[in-house]
């Protein structure tokens, strides 16, 4: 019989033989007659005997049938849990029945046998059956030494009993609950479920263990304040995974992980709101550039739920996109995938993909995007970041597409180095085309992507993985941070909502200091890591913006998308960016850029 709770799982010695236990309830019963025959003769053990030879032959095959109809043997026998009781209680009451009924019957026969010895029977080994399974977890925990690792519960409400029993039960575990930290002062300083209920600032008594938080209903200021609380007490926090998660068989406790940095962002994690965006997309050919990268990549995966005709994956990184190709074919079962190896600035590559494909939707995710490296090398981005730009919305006009969107960055507001000045002329280009073309173009702009290849929080990772020193470059730097699902869910549901000549912004929150992150990150490590200051780089701003001076922004369908609404009209010299494209040239870039701020 399944354990009725499938949040717990048992395996190994958590089962008991089920042979051996069918014969201990067979046992009992014979006990149990035996005893009720000897009350019932005052004591007297002859006539008891007599008493129970005659009731052994009814009694007895019925008690076993019965222990095999409610599967008495396959019960847990570490766990005194409730559910066990009941079973006993069902199975011995059904027995007595049946015993009552034959003992009618055989009167009727002319064979006369006591009734009270029935009823007595049936009190007793309800005692023997439930008190054997009752007793014996408290037998087996004080036999067996428990080395397991002390662990607290954040959170004493529903969630937090639920871990606490999760982890009792699971004889894989290498917790064990020792107490629940929680703020509701009808808990503080009480038991709850055998363990005692402490308040936050009662954690110092537990220094350099390991938390688990299980609260569901909180806010992001109230997390960060329970988090950071642990952390300063040298406490490590784990994380269990929603309780939908729980009810899968397939569920184990190692699914309890550590908290990640994605976890502390200064604001709500961004939900899809679903924004008629299946329909959008439904049966339509969609292609992606820089479908290989970190937001490209996760946008193919956003997109598959939608239901697109065909998805049409361009890269120039050989390995990863044969990745992300597989992983559509093999991981979700989408089949209606073609990846293409080349570069967007390749221009007779990039046309025979549209005239093969006739895409009618395209996201143009290619970039390079590192600030330092740019700053050595500027034509390269005026090559990939323009040019790419230019090659991909032309053919998109040419191929008359329904919608281009370009994935932009905050860097390219009042920029200061030559990767933000590239976007912001790929920004100017796609809506300068809008006003001549049929084929919407619509920006996105937002700002760092927590956990993407050569961003800030892989570096750190590094960083406290060798032993540091983190490096930050100035304690005063800050910046806006998203998750790649988050970044890549809007940009998917930007390209619905958005018109033609748009830049759409995504609500970041507040923005985040790195140093802040990087302590914050040397502290969720345990470890006792060094924090230096290494001094700004090459093009690199305190602080980046998500407008323009003259932009404002309108609402959106979406609570966390708005549109920059720009009231000049959008101008470039064509000739001047051609040259541009020819051969680099600061000047050049400064005059089709004009906020842009030399730092080199």
């Amino acid at each position: 019989m399944r354990y009725p709770n499938k949040v717990f799982k048992y395996t190994g010695r958590a089962y008991a033989s089920r042979i051996g236990l069918l014969l201990i309830d067979t046992l009992f019963a014979i006990l149990s007659l035996f005893s009720a025959a000897w009350l019932r003769q005052n004591f007297v053990v002859p006539a008891a005997l007599n008493l129970f030879y005659d009731l052994i032959i009814l009694v007895l095959p019925i008690r076993i049938l019965s222990f095999r109809f409610f599967r008495t043997y396959a019960v847990i026998l570490d766990s005194s849990g409730l559910f066990n009781i009941v079973q006993v209680v069902n199975t011995v009451l059904a027995g007595s029945l049946l015993n009552f009924i034959g003992v009618l019957l055989l009167r009727y026969a002319g064979i006369t046998l006591s009734l009270s010895i029935v009823v007595i029977d049936f009190f007793i080994l309800i005692i023997l059956m439930a008190g054997y399974r009752m007793s014996l977890p408290i037998l087996l925990k004080r036999n067996n030494k428990d080395e397991r690792q002390p662990i607290l519960i954040i959170g004493a409400g529903k969630l937090g009993l639920l871990t606490k029993q999760l982890i009792d039960h699971d004889q894989k575990a290498l917790y064990r609950p020792v107490a629940f930290i929680d703020q509701n002062p009808d808990l503080i300083n009480k038991y709850l479920d055998g363990i005692p209920v402490f308040a936050l600032d009662q954690i110092q008594n537990y220094p350099n263990t390991k938390a688990i938080f299980a609260i569901r209903n909180i806010t992001t200021d109230q997390k960060n304040t329970l988090i950071d609380a642990c952390l300063s007490q040298a406490i490590q926090v784990l994380k269990v995974p929603p309780v939908s998660d729980w009810l899968s068989e397939d569920f184990d406790l190692q699914e309890i992980r550590e908290i990640q940095i994605e976890d502390l962002l200064g604001r709500p994690a961004i939900r899809n709101l679903e924004l008629n965006t299946g329909n959008f997309y439904q049966g339509k050919t969609v292609l992606i550039t820089g479908a290989a990268g970190s937001i490209g990549s996760e946008i193919v995966r956003q997109l598959i739920p939608f239901r697109p005709g065909k998805l049409i994956l361009i890269d120039q990184a050989e390995s990863p996109l044969v990745a992300i190709e597989l992983e559509c074919k093999e991981k979700w079962n989408f089949p209606q995938v073609r990846a293409y190896l080349g570069t967007v600035t390749g221009k007779k590559r990039m046309e025979r993909v549209f005239q093969e494909e006739r895409p009618e939707i395209v996201f143009h995710a290619a970039a390079y995007k590192h600030v330092p490296i740019i700053e050595e090398f500027p034509e390269e981005a005026i090559r990939v970041n323009v040019l790419g730009t230019k090659t991909i919305a032309d053919l998109a006009h040419q191929y008359q597409v329904e919608k281009m969107v370009l994935v932009s960055t905050d860097k390219a507001v009042n920029p200061t180095n030559v990767m933000g000045a590239s976007k912001r002329i790929a920004e100017l280009y796609v809506q300068y085309l809008d006003q001549t073309t049929k084929t919407n173009y619509i920006t996105t702009r937002f700002g760092n992507v927590l956990g993407s290849v050569g961003s800030v929080v892989p570096r750190f990772k590094q960083q406290i993985a060798a032993g540091g020193p983190v490096t930050v470059t100035h304690p005063e730097i800050n910046r806006y941070f998203m998750t790649i699902p988050e970044a890549s869910l809007l940009v998917v549901e930007a390209a619905v909502i958005g018109q033609g000549g748009q830049v759409i912004l995504f609500d970041m929150g507040q923005p985040v200091k790195i140093v802040d992150l990087a302590q914050k990150m040397i502290r969720l490590s345990g470890q006792p890591i060094e924090l230096t200051f290494t001094g700004l780089r090459k093009g690199e701003k305190l602080y980046e913006e998500l407008l323009i001076s003259q932009e404002a922004t309108v609402d959106t369908p979406h609570p966390k998308l708005k549109i920059a609404k720009n009231n000049s009209k959008f101008s470039l010299s064509l000739n001047e960016l051609e040259a541009l494209l020819q051969e680099w040239n600061i000047d050049l870039l400064k005059k089709l850029v004009p906020e842009y701020t030399y730092t080199r």
